[in-house]
């Protein structure tokens, strides 16, 4: 499939650029009027491609109308991603086409939308839309690795390391020229230091004459079965049907696949939090673009040391007849009303009887949150585990969950090349956006 230096490059051209400022995030309880000013700049241009020097100045007149947009709405949406997206697309754009900050703005006129037709039902794909399809024309059949991410939260990255961390806020899981993934983690309870994963963004990336860019996003209580558009599959291209979701569950279980680059993405809501898994194949792993901003890809490099939480000495605090919640030195300490060890131990069981680090994750969230559905999210995934992952000699890992001193700094980085827009735009405004805030 030669997805080497040139292949993500070749499918970002300006529109696909435009359309990661103009990605539709829900936000029906948001004082942040980011989609009106993304909608409106969206109409001003009319989904038009890069503008010609006789389309410059009108084209220059939207970008300042945006801007202005952007500025007005800058108090309610300090710690939105969409928000900071456009701004710092906004800026890009009129440096690439020399346009001035001061000068006549534009109002917006209506879109023409698509006629009604079968962009949900595609023919069969090209060729290069099927990652395995192309890939065996040239060298044996791809290699291929799994990310989780599920409970409170624990991390297994693509190396089959697997973390317990904190990463309160907005964190990239994924990172490449092909797939942004954003996880935002909340407090489950008031006085605990437990967090859990309440909101899930993935932007596909457009491609070639596959897919166009794509977004889907889950939040608690809301796990949707098409994408942000409304869309099911990668858009009006030929190869759309090479990206596809399906709902397994209502409300519960959403699968994605992307053939076009090989991967299946497994959402799941278990009580009010959301757990992520993936099948990816290494060379889409290991695309990305710029090798210094890839540190904070969790399933790439794993949570920063300063993230983790060391599981043993928690387990070593809390084991013990009696023992109803760690010492209050714990780096992770309990909810105010939590289960007994041995309540944990037994519940646990019943699902996890291999004591395996999934099992003792479920046992750790259980004396962190008091919430028995957390039972289910080790459990749920570690039944994605057995579907997603290619070594089946390595589905259960045991006993590390916390990196030594120098080691997560030690772990090497693949090879990269040039940078997209859109991993510059996820990597620089995430976490430190939501710290804005």
């Amino acid at each position: 499939m030669g997805m080497g230096r040139g292949a993500g490059r070749s499918a970002l051209g300006f529109w696909p650029t435009l359309a990661f400022l103009l990605c539709s995030f829900p936000a029906a309880t948001s004082p942040c009027k980011i989609l009106k000013c993304n909608s409106e700049f969206w109409s001003a241009t009319a989904g038009s491609h890069s503008p010609t020097s006789d389309d410059a100045p009108e084209f220059c007149a939207a970008l300042r109308t945006y801007a202005l947009c952007t500025r007005r709405t800058a108090r309610t949406c300090r710690g939105d991603l969409a928000y900071h997206s456009a701004v710092h697309g906004i800026e890009d754009l009129m440096s690439q086409y020399n346009c001035s900050k001061d000068g006549p703005t534009s109002q917006p006129r209506l879109r023409t939308l698509p006629p009604p037709g079968d962009s949900q039902e595609r023919s069969d794909s090209p060729e290069i839309c099927h990652y395995e399809k192309s890939f065996h024309k040239h060298a044996a059949a791809p290699n291929y690795t799994h990310c989780g991410l599920f409970g409170d939260p624990h991390l297994r990255t693509f190396t089959d390391r697997f973390q317990t961390c904190k990463v309160q806020g907005a964190w990239p899981l994924i990172d490449n020229n092909y797939l942004n993934v954003q996880v935002t983690n909340t407090p489950v309870l008031p006085g605990s230091a437990a967090t859990a994963t309440s909101k899930l963004t993935i932007i596909f990336k457009n491609f070639q004459e596959c897919v166009d860019q794509k977004v889907y996003q889950a939040e608690m209580d809301e796990l949707p079965a098409a994408f942000a558009d409304g869309s099911k599959n990668g858009g009006d291209k030929h190869g759309a049907n090479s990206l596809k979701i399906t709902e397994k569950v209502s409300g519960q279980h959403v699968e994605i696949q992307a053939k076009y680059i090989g991967t299946t993405i497994v959402v799941r809501q278990v009580g009010r939090y959301l757990t992520f898994a993936v099948r990816m194949p290494e060379e889409v792993v290991n695309a990305v673009e710029d090798r210094d901003s890839q540190g904070l890809y969790l399933c790439l490099r794993g949570c920063p040391l300063n993230q983790q939480i060391d599981f043993q000495a928690f387990r070593a605090n809390a084991e013990g007849p009696g023992t109803r919640r760690p010492a209050a030195a714990s780096p992770a300490p309990a909810a105010p009303d939590t289960f007994p060890y041995e309540t944990a131990v037994a519940k646990c069981k019943e699902k996890l009887p291999v004591e395996d680090l999934y099992y003792q994750a479920c046992v750790f969230d259980l004396l962190t949150t008091g919430d028995v559905n957390f039972t289910l999210a080790a459990y749920y995934a570690l039944e994605d585990v057995k579907m997603l992952h290619s070594n089946k000699d390595r589905l259960h890992l045991y006993e590390r969950t916390r990196e030594p001193p120098g080691r997560a700094a030690a772990v090497g980085m693949p090879p990269a090349p040039r940078q997209l827009l859109g991993s510059l735009l996820l990597l620089t405004l995430l976490p430190a956006s939501w710290r804005l805030s």
